[in-house]
């Protein structure tokens, strides 16, 4: 996969995270853990991204 793929499936993932953030936040019974969770993938998506842009490898977690 190129740098450029990897990047755009990175970039689509965080988008949806966002989506279901915002759908969870936006129901009135919303389970705040599931929340927490999703905020932190996003921000381990956003991280990878970011890591990716700078031109360091990647990292396995």
């Amino acid at each position: 996969m190129s740098l450029q793929s990897h990047l755009a499936e990175l970039e689509k993932k965080h988008r949806a995270l966002e989506a279901q953030i915002h759908d969870c936040q936006t129901h009135p019974a919303v389970d705040d853990l599931e929340v927490v969770e999703l905020k932190r993938k996003k921000l381990l998506v956003k991280d990878e991204i970011e890591r990716l842009r700078q031109g360091e490898p990647i990292s396995l977690h």
